[in-house]
């Protein structure tokens, strides 16, 4: 879908996460720039996620403007915050077959 954007957010640097990721997410959902906006949270992010309280706000933010959050539910198992991500009312699921469809599909994914 042309109107459709996937991060695929992996770094789990706060910096980044506040002034690119959530930032861009947000605005470019609130401002229109995009229809649907999809976080994928992979990795070392999905700790940061669900043990940084500021983090987590940006998030609460970003989901109210209409950015949807998903996780990768091998990553959410192996650092044992499940519960913390489904707090949040983040999505958690097997993102491989996911991520390797919209990467055969020509999707538009910004890797961060």
């Amino acid at each position: 879908d042309q109107e459709s954007l996937y991060i695929l957010w992996t770094n789990a640097d706060v910096w980044t996460a506040k002034h690119m990721v959530m930032m861009y997410a947000t605005n470019a959902k609130k401002r229109g720039w995009w229809e649907e906006v999809t976080v994928i949270v992979w990795g070392a992010t999905a700790k940061l996620v669900a043990e940084d309280e500021e983090i987590q706000r940006y998030v609460k933010e970003a989901q109210s403007v209409g950015v949807h959050f998903s996780a990768c539910i091998a990553c959410a198992r192996n650092l044992d915050i499940i519960e913390e991500l489904e707090s949040l009312d983040i999505e958690i699921i097997s993102w491989g077959p996911p991520l390797t469809e919209l990467l055969k599909s020509g999707a538009k994914l910004l890797s961060v």
